[in-house]
């Protein structure tokens, strides 16, 4: 056990005998300042480089400046030589010409001086009232250019659309939102459980949960992002809460619905890309078993199962409506996305929108299906990869053009703790031809855990299938 801290003076190593000095206080002064140089250097460098950076739309408007400048500067020439002021500019000639020494260079190059000076002196002014204009509406200057080039960046990343609910459709939009801002998740709201739930009852909408969790997947707001998902454990009625919940119900009670509130969230939520409903209708998810029975709400599936499996699932009332704004993300879409989440209660329900499946099921994009990592108890138990697969092309009416599969494999202690569960990795095992045909393998772990990683999952998604021809 260590011992209390030393006094700083008692705490400080003596000098090793016969070695050299310590560095003294302006050594040390004098080595920061010149690394400080160094560093601002570099990073005045880079800023440069990012300001000429291809498809910033900077580099023509600067030519554009400097041949402006140019073709200004001849234009006063002319009127001066030309002009009533013929003699003024005679006296300024001569005036510059005693500059320069013709001896040593042309006297032309006094007037290439002032030429160069008076054109840096507007670049200047130009740069300074930026400094000016962004400060004024809140922008920090030196990141202006890592935000024009983050944007134009990711604006012209794909258009993926990303079908589920649950953490793994938000774990998915994490990693996206560094490669795209053309993201748009189509969230499944059939959940009628916990504070979706609650809210559900209490105010006939949608379950908003799910919503939450990819709002703050998104948003460019790391502040907001905390916030959302913030947990109420305490205060009447509002324990078990997110504020995100309450702030989407909210917004939904203020509005007359989450339809019409939705461009104000994108808004205040300053979200990087589109988060939409699967439908804006409260829906109930019906699961028909393999004994007969059949369960209403997704909360209950996996106590009621039992030893029955699910054979399959669908939404009371059928005929829910869907937003104009995801019908067109669909058909636009490069990649089409279902999953990573739960088979029957976060995918399969985003799919049993009418709409959405014709679309879909239309659409010129793959369709690509990010397969579990693990059967689920009491929704998925002993179900193999290939009846996953089987259950979105019979519920949707369109199989998969590529799988997704992991091949990493968890650390023995989480495998373990899964299977005390009733739970069991999914692989290709025993898989059919067409499936292996459809199937692209790779590590898409979390180190240490049975979760996908979102930066090896985005990674994948964006090499899995090529993208639409864009003529």
């Amino acid at each position: 056990m260590s011992g209390p801290p030393l006094p700083r003076e008692q705490g400080r190593r003596a000098p090793l005998v016969g070695g050299p000095e310590p560095l003294g206080t302006d050594a040390l002064t004098t080595g920061s300042l010149g690394t400080e140089t160094l560093r601002r250097g570099r990073r005045a460098t880079r800023r440069a480089r990012m300001w000429m950076s291809p498809g910033l739309g900077v580099k023509r408007w600067l030519t554009l400046f400097v041949v402006c400048t140019f073709i200004g500067a001849v234009g006063v020439l002319h009127f001066t030589w030309t002009g009533p002021l013929h003699f003024a500019a005679t006296r300024w000639i001569l005036w510059v010409n005693h500059l320069v020494s013709p001896e040593i260079m042309p006297l032309y190059t006094g007037g290439m001086a002032l030429m160069l000076l008076a054109l840096f002196g507007a670049l200047w002014s130009i740069m300074m009232l930026n400094r000016s204009v962004l400060r004024g509406t809140g922008t920090a200057p030196e990141q202006a250019v890592d935000l024009m080039y983050q944007r134009r960046h990711l604006a012209r990343g794909p258009r993926i659309v990303a079908v589920g609910g649950g953490t793994g459709l938000s774990n998915l939009l994490s990693g996206l939102r560094v490669h795209t801002g053309n993201t748009t998740a189509i969230v499944a709201v059939s959940d009628d459980g916990g504070s979706s739930g609650r809210l559900r009852a209490s105010l006939d909408m949608i379950a908003p949960g799910d919503l939450t969790d990819c709002y703050a997947a998104l948003s460019d707001s790391p502040v907001m992002a905390r916030l959302l998902l913030h947990r109420f454990e305490r205060g009447d009625g509002l324990e078990g809460h997110t504020f995100g919940n309450l702030l989407l119900a909210t917004l939904s009670e203020e509005q007359g619905g989450l339809s019409e509130a939705m461009l104000d969230i994108h808004e205040v939520l300053r979200i990087r890309g589109r988060v939409y409903p699967a439908t804006t209708q409260p829906a109930t998810l019906v699961a028909r078993l393999s004994d007969g029975r059949v369960l209403r709400g997704e909360s209950g599936f996996a106590a009621q199962v039992g030893d029955a499996q699910i054979q399959d699932v669908r939404l009371d009332p059928p005929a829910l409506p869907a937003l104009p704004e995801v019908l067109h993300a669909i058909r636009e879409a490069d990649q089409i996305v279902l999953g990573p989440g739960s088979l029957y209660t976060s995918i399969i329900p985003a799919l049993l929108v009418p709409d959405i499946a014709r679309e879909i099921r239309a659409a010129p994009a793959p369709v690509i299906y990010v397969a579990s990592l693990m059967t689920e108890p009491g929704e998925t138990d002993d179900l193999t990869l290939e009846e996953h697969v089987q259950a979105i092309t019979r519920h949707l009416g369109r199989a998969p053009d590529c799988v997704l599969v992991n091949s990493a494999v968890p650390p023995r202690d989480v495998t373990a703790r899964y299977a005390q569960n009733g739970a069991h990795l999914l692989n290709l095992s025993g898989a059919g031809r067409d499936l292996r045909g459809r199937a692209v393998v790779l590590p898409l772990l979390q180190p240490g855990q049975a979760r996908h990683d979102p930066a090896a999952l985005a990674q994948a998604l964006l090499h899995a299938a090529p993208k639409r021809d864009q003529n």
